[in-house]
């Protein structure tokens, strides 16, 4: 097994893994970030999405090998000192939450999204999110929501 080295949300880790391993499964069993969710596991549902040197990825197809001395940022690195970023905040308040099980991953893409488009249309937020599936909601209050943190983010 070789060992991998990873910045993950601003830390340095170092482990042991198998040369099939996906990222999803050594950022939730080796590391303990349980956070990404494994949902699909074939890449279709986004629910598996973390940043990968500032740009959204699939975790569950990604090897773990390709991420050596890279900077992965998951969910647990988003908040701030104890303080939601102001995309979940806004998800949170536009009711653009209902079981969650994709909101990591929406986040996700979602703060990559508006890293590169701080002022977006609701048809520029629907395209960025289709890959991110989410079965409670439909997508109206997460596109207000997005639309939302983008006001404040730009503020």
């Amino acid at each position: 097994m070789p060992d991998l080295t990873l910045n993950v949300n601003g830390a340095r880790h170092t482990v042991w893994v198998d040369p099939h391993e996906s990222l999803l499964d050594v950022l939730r069993e080796r590391l303990g970030l349980a956070g990404t969710k494994r949902g699909c596991d074939q890449a279709t549902c986004g629910a598996c999405t973390v940043l990968l040197d500032r740009q959204p990825i699939l975790s569950c197809i990604t090897p773990a090998l390709r991420c050596r001395n890279r900077d992965v940022r998951t969910i647990e690195g988003v908040a701030l000192n104890g303080k939601l970023h102001p995309v979940q905040e806004s998800l949170v308040e536009s009711g653009g939450i209902q079981c969650g099980f994709c909101t990591p991953g929406m986040v996700m893409t979602i703060l990559a999204f508006l890293s590169e488009n701080p002022n977006p249309s609701a048809e520029q937020i629907r395209r960025a999110l289709s890959g991110n599936l989410c079965r409670c909601t439909g997508y109206a209050k997460i596109v207000s929501a997005v639309q939302r943190a983008a006001e404040v983010l730009r503020s």
